[in-house]
């Protein structure tokens, strides 16, 4: 059987999705549980890897295994056998072929920023806190700039492996609730650190320390022309359509 799982985390104590041996991740967290509940090993296959400290409301899971068990008695077990910052909100059937990496369709991420001068104890493992007054128009107004297909190679870490730098933003917006900013972006796929990359850079437009318009960094293609990379702990893979 083949099962498909909808899977949420708070990334703070978590040194990634994928598994390293002597280190806590969300996969070896997953793959440990099933070997128990199954009783056999397991290796599971998400729609991303997210890196450490970044957190998922809505991360897809896939794997399968020659035991059946109903998928309603899977969550619960898991839910049962893995940590507090750790949950499973759904599982099905799933096709035997079914990839949640390659099958997805596009996948939405929110990345928040808590701008006030105090701190938050309630958002402080879940947003960047950024004190300074920042020009919001300035950020808002650069970011749909960035939707289309474009080379990233300027908001493309340092060791991605991805095999071009060429992606395609459906969507990418700034949203002002109050003292908290979300920027929210979806595209086909991203690079590695490619959202945190972008943030940072709109946080300098916000700051003032640079133009809103991001077409000359977008055409430059050179990662040191853009911002520094923000903080994983504002950054949450919200949903992976399919």
């Amino acid at each position: 059987m083949r099962y498909q799982l909808t899977v949420e985390y708070d990334g703070t104590d978590f040194h990634g999705w994928q598994v390293q041996a002597g280190a806590r991740t969300v996969q070896g967290e997953i793959e440990a549980a099933l070997a128990r509940l199954l009783g056999h090993p397991v290796r599971v296959a998400a729609a991303g890897r997210t890196d450490a400290g970044v957190h998922a409301a809505g991360q897809v899971v896939a794997f399968s295994s020659s035991v059946a068990i109903a998928p309603d008695v899977v969550r619960r077990a898991l839910n049962a056998l893995t940590g507090a910052d750790l949950a499973v909100s759904a599982v099905a059937y799933a096709d035997d072929a079914f990839d949640p990496r390659r099958a997805a369709r596009s996948r939405r991420y929110v990345y928040r920023i808590w701008n006030r001068r105090p701190a938050s104890p309630f958002w402080r493992r879940f947003a960047w806190h950024v004190p300074a007054a920042l020009d919001i128009e300035a950020m808002a107004r650069a970011a749909p700039l960035l939707e289309g297909e474009h080379d990233f190679s300027s908001f493309r870490a340092a060791g991605c492996d991805a095999a071009h730098p060429v992606r395609r933003i459906l969507r990418s917006a700034v949203v002002v609730d109050g003292a908290l900013l979300r920027y929210e972006i979806e595209a086909t796929a991203f690079l590695r650190h490619m959202v945190r990359n972008i943030v940072g850079t709109l946080v300098e437009i916000g700051r003032r320390q640079r133009p809103h318009d991001v077409g000359p960094l977008l055409a430059a293609r050179d990662r040191t022309q853009a911002g520094a990379t923000a903080p994983a702990c504002g950054l949450c893979l919200e949903e992976v359509r399919y």
